[in-house]
């Protein structure tokens, strides 16, 4: 199975905070790598090292064959990955433009994607999410949180991405919005072909769509291996550091 993501030895954070110990972890073609650890773990860290937004002490983070560790995120962006970070998050950033239509933004994520491409494309995310294309003319602000989530992730696809970052979709959404998300998650690697590797707090439901999980505690990984073999118990322990 071809490797879209391996990282080794990872060691980052910001400035002089050291966050992330001799992290490993490894996501191959068509899977749904699921990150689970407490508050604080660093899960949010070791995705923003992937992209660029984190310091990188030490170690690889290799995409499909290259090494990216320390790359600025446009470039990483350019070669395939694409992040949908929590809002709000640490960094200030939106993860959509307010002032723009739900179409608006799909258009704006576009900038770079071949025109023909375009269409197609916005599709493929209505097809994902068809409440999108009912809310297409509606002004971003006016979104639920749910909403406004589908959004975010649709503008990731955007760009055809090889290796699709999520961290915490499912955040604050009620129950049942949590369950089509989780649905809509495995439909972008079963018909759009993208490996995704997913920050989640609700762990039954990410469990129950991953392929491989890692439990990351306290900077350092915990736990590697089958999603369907960490059960509940086993997770509580690992958080809980025995």
């Amino acid at each position: 199975m071809a490797e879209v993501l391996r990282i080794e030895k990872l060691e980052a954070g910001y400035g002089r905070f050291h966050v992330l110990f001799g992290v490993d972890l490894l996501v191959n073609a068509g899977e749904i790598v699921v990150l689970l650890g407490p508050n604080g773990a660093g899960k949010s860290t070791l995705l923003n090292s992937i992209v660029g937004m984190a310091d990188v002490y030490s170690g690889r983070v290799v995409l499909m064959g290259r090494d990216i560790a320390g790359k600025p995120p446009h470039e990483v962006m350019k070669l395939g990955v694409a992040y949908v970070m929590q809002s709000p998050n640490n960094f200030g950033t939106p993860n959509i433009f307010g002032e723009l239509t739900v179409y608006e933004n799909l258009i704006a994520a576009s900038a770079g994607v071949p025109r023909e491409e375009v269409s197609r494309r916005i599709e493929n995310v209505y097809g994902i999410f068809p409440k999108l294309r009912e809310l297409r003319d509606r002004k971003s602000k006016f979104l639920s949180g749910g909403e406004r989530q589908m959004l975010a992730i649709g503008m990731g696809l955007m760009k055809n991405p090889k290796l699709l970052l999520l961290d915490e979709p499912t955040a604050g959404l009620a129950p049942k919005l949590v369950s089509d998300f989780f649905m809509a998650i495995r439909d972008i690697r079963d018909k759009l072909g993208i490996s995704i590797l997913l920050v989640e707090q609700n762990a039954k439901k990410a469990l129950e769509i991953g392929d491989k999980a890692y439990v990351l505690v306290t900077g350092r990984m915990k736990f590697s291996g089958s999603a369907k073999a960490l059960d509940e118990a086993q997770l509580a322990t690992l958080f809980l550091g025995h």
